[in-house]
């Protein structure tokens, strides 16, 4: 076969696989020779602190592309090319370094990766190479499904359904990269290193090995077949936090250590043969694709603003008394145990239940009357799988300002949320040891126990654990006053 291509090179970011692989695939089909390379960003990495579980990540699961590639080539010259430096600049020099003709990467349609794009096309194009981007992230992108009108949905629900009216097995099928991987090129000895340590990139190790989290493929389909196990189960269990319901592998969607492509095959395939599980957890992927498109087509959400621009007009809580409460939120000191226990979850290990998820943020939002921006920030700084589109997706339906939002007026209660979906508490005891004690009748309001109850189990609020920062009747009132001015548009 005939390719226009004698060089190109592959540039990976959110995409840290190498079999069913978009870019890489149509660079081995248009390319005599491939190289791969990921670049250690600059214009990202310097804005993160120096301990992060997302950078250990990526490292760990390059180690493992570098070496899936070079046994796919066959030859330990092969491999992957890291660079450490100012992206945009980086990929421009390296193709030009390789005699590239062409750089290949997949989709990234987050605002600042636009602009970069934009940014290397343009340099690359000065020196006559071309970029060529493709799907790969999500089944369904940008404008592929629409409404009637030919306009982007902002509902979920007819989503869906045109998303599963639209889906076809070719949408699912695999992009075949073994078939061509003897075009994978020996790596010039100037680039033939190894994957550098974190030190070597300015960062300390995480607790990221402690905590067990799998990384790179194998840990990726490791977590899937674990799950395919429960998959009929998700939906009755998908809820309680202290139940292994999730599947677990957010972390790796968003950094692209497993296919889409592959989840949402194994999970339609079983729902159509009747698995009620496999369809709820079909609509999550849905969902995620509903997110991206979203931010794609409503490009304020993405710049700090609400996708119902009347909610910019509520009059959040500020000064030091919004201060002083989100930090206890941050510190998991609200008084809430559920709130609490959700917040050390994150802070500790960088991951949260989706429940807990909606449970924290209604609180924060519409309890304590802080701005949804605040949370949103604190999630992206903390969250191992923090993806842009799915955060703020997720913020403004807490906060009711989002597309297919939650009604103002609905409002979680933290302490009903925790008696039904942890009823025993034992979610709650692990990451609150100090309530440990108490019973399960007094662990979810402790604060309503009564005197001898708290003194049996160790506990004086106040002091071991603290006293309740809003009380949430009140706070309840207070919100339905606040959004007020939105009411209408609600309606």
């Amino acid at each position: 076969m005939q390719t226009p291509f004698s060089c190109g090179l592959v540039w990976l970011r959110r995409d840290l696989r190498v079999s069913d692989h978009a870019a890489l695939h149509q660079a081995l089909t248009h390319c005599q020779r491939v190289h791969v390379v990921f670049v250690f960003d600059t214009d990202i990495l310097d804005a993160l602190p120096r301990v992060d579980r997302r950078v250990e990540f990526i490292r760990e699961s390059l180690v493992e592309v570098n070496q899936q590639l070079r046994e796919l080539a066959g030859h330990p010259q092969a491999g992957l090319i890291v660079r450490h430096g100012v992206a945009k600049d980086k990929i421009v020099k390296l193709a030009q370094h390789l005699q590239a003709q062409a750089v290949f990467a997949n989709h990234d349609d987050e605002p600042m990766a636009l602009a970069r794009d934009i940014q290397v096309r343009g340099h690359l194009a000065d020196h006559g190479i071309v970029l060529h981007t493709y799907k790969d992230h999500v089944v369904f992108e940008r404008n592929e499904v629409l409404t009637q009108m030919a306009k982007p949905f902002s509902v979920f629900t007819p989503y869906k359904n045109a998303w599963l009216k639209k889906l076809t097995q070719q949408d699912l099928q695999a992009w075949p990269i073994a078939p061509l991987a003897s075009r994978l090129a020996a790596r010039p000895d100037d680039l033939a290193q190894p994957v550098p340590e974190l030190q070597d990139l300015d960062f300390a190790a995480s607790n990221l090995k402690a905590l067990k989290i799998p990384t790179g493929e194998s840990g990726a389909q490791a977590l899937l077949q674990d799950f395919l196990k429960r998959i009929d189960q998700y939906e009755d269990t998908r809820n309680f936090p202290a139940i292994k319901g999730p599947s677990y592998l957010s972390v790796h969607l968003r950094f692209g250590t497993v296919s889409v492509r592959q989840l949402a095959r194994e999970a339609h395939a079983r729902m159509l043969a009747g698995s009620p599980g496999a369809a709820v957890w079909l609509s999550e992927l849905i969902w995620r694709d509903f997110y991206v498109q979203v931010l794609h087509n409503y490009a304020h959400v993405g710049q700090g603003k609400s996708f119902k621009p009347d909610y910019d007009a509520i009059q959040w809580e500020h000064g030091p008394h919004a201060h002083k409460l989100f930090d206890a939120w941050c510190e998991a000191r609200t008084g809430y145990p559920l709130v609490d226990a959700a917040m050390r979850q994150l802070n500790q290990t960088g991951y949260m239940h989706n429940r807990l998820r909606m449970v924290v943020a209604s609180f924060l939002v519409k309890d304590l009357g802080i701005d949804w921006r605040w949370g949103e920030k604190y999630f992206a700084t903390h969250l191992n799988d923090f993806d842009l589109s799915a955060n703020n997706g997720g913020w403004q339906w807490a906060s009711s300002s989002g597309c297919d939002a939650q009604p103002y007026f609905r409002i979680f209660n933290p302490i009903s949320q925790s008696e039904k979906f942890d009823p025993e508490g034992k979610f709650v005891r692990r990451y609150l040891p100090e309530l440990a004690a108490l019973s399960n009748q007094d662990l979810h309001a402790p604060w309503l126990a009564k005197p001898l109850a708290l003194q049996e189990a160790g506990v004086v609020i106040g002091k071991t654990y603290p006293a309740p920062v809003v009380d949430h009747a009140q706070a309840r009132e207070k919100t339905l006053l606040r959004y007020a001015v939105v009411k209408k548009s609600s309606a």
